[in-house]
């Protein structure tokens, strides 16, 4: 299953032990900020996962100093100039919330530092949620009436 996960370019895979998949958001330079390209990558994959048999946990985190920025603001810019790619990217939204939700193996966050806007969602879905002393965490979206944050609510009571 290595091979499936060779396509992703803004995540790095590893696997720190055997049955253990680390998924790291790779942009330290722009404090993992989520372009469109990671994005489209976060939202698909919680399905490749699921899917495969040698993984029975998931440790999500960032790297370098931040956990996330939350969305990169070129992508914000383009979505504001462009509709077809504001539908895009608000349908991966939700899909990256439900994939998530679904993923059948347990998912720790590792915080790292800040986690904004939706790198805090990120965090706040997972099963675990471990955040270093010195994070800073932001829920921008909600004060700019996207409620982003609010939807990561449908996490609560997932698993029984």
């Amino acid at each position: 299953m290595a091979e499936d996960y060779a396509r992703f370019s803004r995540l790095l895979i590893d696997r720190p032990h055997p049955r253990v998949l680390r998924v790291v958001m790779n942009r330290p330079d722009k404090l993992n900020a989520i372009d469109g390209r990671m994005h489209s990558e976060l939202t698909e994959i919680w399905r490749v996962i699921d899917a495969d048999p040698s993984v029975s946990a998931v440790l999500l985190t960032g790297a370098g100093k931040a956990f996330s920025a939350g969305g990169d603001l070129d992508l914000l810019d383009k979505m504001i100039a462009d509709v077809d790619t504001r539908m895009r990217v608000w349908k991966e939204a939700r899909d990256m919330v439900y994939n998530l939700i679904n993923c059948s193996k347990p998912v720790v966050a590792a915080i790292n530092g800040a986690a904004v806007g939706a790198g805090l969602a990120l965090a706040i879905l997972a099963d675990i949620s471990i955040a270093a002393a010195c994070g800073n965490h932001l829920a921008a979206a909600v004060r700019h009436g996207q409620g982003q944050i609010p939807s990561a609510a449908v996490r609560a009571g997932h698993r029984s």
